[in-house]
């Protein structure tokens, strides 16, 4: 096989190998360059003769400095480069290369299911959300009883899915930091998956009361035997209450609401809902040094279709948007949006500095398997998925997102806990890979899009779409972002599944997954 190099910027003055099982010392390039040592898939080689300080450039920005002299030929290790300084905050451009608006993609739409609120749900969801830890065994254990006693009378219903976690009670409650929680837990419960209301378990004794997570919404009190009439508003079981004698009457009552929920969810169906419905949110995961080359440019690509069709798109992980801020604040749509962007990354500053933390932290042994040397490596690479178009909001962790366009929802860059806050709006996901991660969500349809042919391959019934074509000249960053966006239309609507929903790869507990 031909050797095979990419550079991304006219400015790089490194490539990554793009052969499969990397390249053997002494490989000649078209271009004249000779291999002085084997060099693994993914990872950098020197285009040029390096001098100690120099600057390493990929994707036209300075991703660290070399600490010693370096041939043009050689395999740039992490342990090679100083990580440079990030961004100043205080000297960013805000708002100075404002995109103008992209061109309309009319008469975009998909089959949704339309709710009471005007949001649009992909999947047609029983969700019981609960209000303490207390409650969570019982409340699996039902629904355990629920999807193989019940559901199945209720063909129109796609699952039964349990919000448990760990909070609740035994906490400052009224604390500055408890409000993300709690935000996060009431905009889940109120998922356009669950029809916006779902069926709710309590205690009764903890801090974090129902009325306290809906503070602004009528709650029926379910009283046995008899049932009130269902109406666009939760039942609230109430585990202490003087009703309920013994586990199995417990079991018994959070049954016999489910099956009037499911009753009524069984007969909505989906119609024709404009794209504009659509909020998708962008994740990466188990990230390589292809990342930034094929998925992340791909699933860019797709955002911008999906902003021109009017939906909403939600890129997140402040951590790894810290590196790459510089690049974002110029797309800023006004000042107020720009300055909302630097103030996440401010609380991350701060939040470093007290935990005498280093930002390189978040590299991890997988990345840099996977050819990242460091944070600033992955954070361009990252900030990719962002598209082109301009940045009209920002959401702080665990907030509702309301505005239409491409925004920032500010959460933290673990998996499931940058899943979890961006479930409190989205209601369609893409999670790219480059090492691979089995990950999947309950609520939520997630299109999974790996940097690598090799992954997509020896994966082939975990990834959905090949990015990796990118790379090999295949095919081309546009023609995969068309497929992207054209695939999810077909999950949304429910013409296609995703290999993580056809596995039941299921994360609805949301344990940690906070903060």
């Amino acid at each position: 096989m031909e050797p095979l190099s990419v550079k991304v910027h006219s400015r790089d003055n490194v490539a990554i190998i793009a052969n499969p099982e990397g390249l053997p010392a002494g490989t000649a390039f078209r271009d004249g360059l000779t291999l002085a040592e084997h060099i693994p898939q993914s990872h950098k080689v020197t285009l040029k003769d390096f001098d100690a300080g120099e600057p390493v450039i990929r994707y036209g920005q300075v991703i660290g400095y070399l600490n010693r002299r370096l041939p043009a030929g050689w395999w740039v290790r992490e342990e090679m480069l100083d990580l440079p300084a990030p961004p100043p905050l205080d000297e960013l451009p805000i708002a100075t290369a404002v995109p103008d608006p992209l061109p309309p993609l009319e008469g975009c739409t998909f089959e949704g299911y339309r709710n009471p609120d005007g949001s649009a749900g992909t999947k047609n969801i029983l969700g019981i959300t609960t209000t303490v830890q207390c409650v969570a065994p019982t409340v699996d254990y039902a629904v355990r009883r629920i999807q193989n006693e019940i559901l199945p009378r209720f063909p129109n219903v796609d699952d039964v899915v349990a919000i448990t976690h760990t909070y609740g009670c035994g906490v400052a409650i009224d604390a500055p930091g408890a409000a993300v929680p709690i935000r996060t837990l009431r905009h889940i419960s109120r998922h356009a998956n669950f029809s916006g209301v779902p069926l709710i378990v309590s205690l009764g004794c903890e801090k974090l009361q129902p009325e306290r997570l809906f503070p602004d919404q009528r709650l029926l009190s379910a009283s046995l035997p008899s049932l009130p009439v269902l109406e666009d508003a939760p039942y609230v079981i109430r585990l202490q209450d003087t009703e309920l004698r013994g586990f199995g009457s417990i079991v018994a009552a959070i049954m016999r609401y489910a099956e009037k929920r499911l009753e009524e969810l069984d007969r909505r169906r989906r119609a024709i809902c404009p794209a504009s419905d659509l909020v998708v949110g962008m994740q990466c995961g188990g990230s390589d040094a292809f990342s930034g080359v094929t998925c992340n440019p791909a699933v860019g690509y797709a955002a911008d279709l999906l902003v021109r069709a009017g939906a909403t798109v939600l890129f997140s992980e402040v951590t790894e948007v810290r590196d790459a801020v510089h690049l974002l604040t110029p797309r800023a749509i006004n000042e107020q949006v720009g300055r909302d962007l630097i103030r996440e990354m401010k609380w991350y500053d701060e939040y470093l500095a007290r935990g005498g933390a280093d930002r390189a932290a978040n590299t991890t042994p997988g990345n840099k398997r996977g050819g990242l040397a460091n944070i600033v490596e992955k954070a361009l690479g990252s900030v990719a998925k962002a598209g082109s178009s301009a940045l009209m909001a920002v959401a702080g962790h665990g907030e509702k997102v309301i505005a239409k366009g491409l925004v920032f929802a500010a959460t933290p860059a673990s998996d499931f806990i940058c899943g979890t806050q961006q479930l409190a709006s989205m209601n369609l996901h893409v999670f790219t890979t480059g090492e691979g991660s089995p990950y999947g969500l309950a609520l939520a349809p997630v299109v999974k899009v790996s940097s690598r042919t090799a992954l997509a391959e020896r994966w082939y019934d975990l990834i959905d779409i090949d990015a990796g074509r990118i790379a090999t000249g295949q095919a081309t960053i546009e023609d995969v972002g068309w497929e992207i966006f054209r695939f999810l239309m077909d999950v949304a609507s429910g013409r296609k599944k995703t290999w993580a929903d056809h596995w039941r790869l299921r994360h609805p507990d949301l344990g940690g997954s906070f903060l």
